[in-house]
């Protein structure tokens, strides 16, 4: 097929499949030399953090909030808007509530946990359905990742389960199906850039038996670069997969936030644009938006 990339029984679209190719190839070209400094003398970073300037630690905490398994709690408000789903051309608001909190197991590891509760608003996404609200189904990470980089490259990377949970409070908001898988995210920070790749598979395993099987692949290459005066842009996609319908949905999204403080309290905010390169005829079209605040709360 024209423009298209064949994965598996997949075909990944080809705008999608050209982004994670060059986040890949430039993850292998910032983990080489990184790699061949590791035997480096370290810095005393003891002394560097307690002579940081209000500015360098802002810097610090916006180049943190890059990395989807830091050890940082971050409660992010994530407000999405698409429009043009289904045939009556409908819109959907959804906030993305997504708690991040690390765990130390030990002196080598962290646990982080990844949550996504969406809250939704919907009209006309459905023929005949008219207005949804309430609780979509929520998407639960776990990630068991090394405190310290890793010895090739000082890559950063965690592994753990997935777990999606029905808990939409409509019948349009969710799949009233229980779902499990893996899920992974290796990334490599190099001065201002970060970039990486997070990935699961969920299946359903258990639920309502006249609600179709869950068999679906997520895709997260990501970008981002992030100033000395803690300003972050980002680019990425938040592809999926769903192999029972053999349907892509690749949302191609860029967003700019600051690092600020409202008193003592360090926050993020943000918004950006995203474009639907590819997406199941009842999925959104076009461009969308959204809208970001991050709560930090740094050790």
């Amino acid at each position: 097929m024209r423009g298209m990339v064949c994965f598996g029984r997949a075909v990944l679209p080809w705008s999608t499949a050209r982004l994670v190719a060059g986040l890949l190839v430039a993850l292998c070209g910032f983990a080489t030399p990184a790699w061949a400094q590791q035997n480096a003398p370290a810095k005393d970073v003891g002394s560097q953090a307690s002579a940081a300037s209000p500015e360098e630690e802002a810097h610090e905490l916006a180049k943190k909030l890059t990395n989807p398994i830091a050890s940082l709690i971050s409660v992010p408000f994530q407000s999405n808007v698409d429009c043009d789903i289904g045939a009556d051309d409908g819109c959907r608001y959804t906030l993305n509530v997504q708690p991040v909190i690390p765990v130390s197991i030990g002196d080598d590891w962290n646990m982080i946990s990844r949550t996504i509760l969406p809250f939704v608003y919907q009209n006309d996404t459905f023929p005949g359905a008219g207005v949804q609200w309430g609780l979509g189904d929520t998407t639960q990470s776990l990630f068991f990742s090394p405190k310290a980089p890793s010895s090739f490259g000082g890559l950063i990377w965690g592994v753990g389960p997935v777990f999606l949970i029905p808990t939409a409070t409509d019948d349009f908001l969710g799949t009233e199906k229980f779902g499990i898988g893996p899920t992974a995210v290796v990334l490599k920070q190099e001065g201002p850039w970060t970039i990486g790749i997070l990935a699961n598979q969920i299946w359903s395993v258990a639920g309502n038996d006249d609600r179709a099987d869950i068999s679906s692949t997520f895709l997260q290459p990501f970008v981002s670069y992030t100033t000395k005066d803690a300003w972050t842009f980002s680019l990425n996609t938040e592809s999926s997969y769903d192999w029972k319908r053999e349907e892509w949905s690749v949302p191609i999204n860029g967003q700019v936030t600051k690092l600020l403080r409202l008193g003592k309290q360090p926050v993020s905010v943000g918004g950006g644009l995203r474009y639907w390169a590819e997406s199941p005829e009842s999925g959104p079209e076009g461009f969308g938006g959204r809208l970001i605040v991050t709560f930090l709360f740094p050790e």
